[in-house]
């Protein structure tokens, strides 16, 4: 078979894949970002029975493998009657793990906004939580935009693992059409390359959204 006989017959199976492996990612970065906030407020401001809790969480996620935790959630699960579909234990999978390094690099990006605009909304009688929802995160989360587009390019490779418990996204079908055609480096150049592809459009993407909300005069030479 030609290399253009692969990609005609391989393309639109491959396709169906990604459209599954862009769901993957965008599900997990975005609900990833919303808990990854929540960990980050609850390690930085809350009691320290709660920041003790959220940093066993962050820890544990961040000190084991990915693949041990989908073998887990997958394989695990029902020895104690739980048991997940392929799809839905790739996401929650994906999600807990992105939570866990998104509410570090949030927490990096607070760390870096002087702890004077904390004392100056108290001083005007802002309440602690007030001065974190309307002074603090919104800097820290324009701040935090080049950590998320790498974290979000590092989910959407490598939502290829999920192949390994049967979720369909694209390296599955890869696999599945290499199997039946054996042109095994083909069908995964073909692969790599629509990797590579979306890979440099969402990093395009990011950084148009990174020019549009930084703040003013944090760039070096900016005027």
């Amino acid at each position: 078979m030609s290399f253009i006989q692969i990609v005609q017959q391989s393309l639109p199976k491959l396709l169906n894949g990604l459209i599954v492996t862009v769901y993957l990612t965008l599900f997990a970065a975005g609900v990833g970002f919303v808990l990854g906030i929540l960990l980050c407020v609850g390690r930085v401001y809350a009691n320290k029975f709660v920041s003790f809790l959220c940093v066993g969480f962050i820890e544990l996620i961040r000190g084991t493998p990915m693949l041990v935790q989908l073998f887990i959630l997958y394989y695990g699960l029902p020895v104690y009657g739980l048991r997940l579909s392929p799809l839905a234990a790739a996401l929650i999978g994906f999600t807990i793990n992105s939570a866990a390094y998104q509410a570090e690099y949030i927490r990096g990006a607070i760390q870096s906004i002087g702890v004077g605009q904390l004392r100056a909304a108290h001083s005007i009688g802002m309440t602690k939580w007030q001065a974190v929802r309307l002074i603090i995160l919104p800097q820290a989360l324009r701040r935090v935009i080049p950590a998320w587009t790498n974290e979000f390019i590092y989910l959407l490779k490598y939502t290829s693992m999920a192949y390994i418990i049967g979720a369909p996204e694209m390296m599955a079908q890869a696999k599945f059409i290499a199997s039946r055609n054996f042109e095994f480096f083909r069908v995964y150049l073909l692969t790599a390359f629509i990797y590579l592809s979306v890979v440099w459009l969402s990093a395009y993407l990011f950084s148009l959204l990174e020019r549009k909300l930084r703040i003013p005069g944090t760039i070096v030479g900016e005027r």
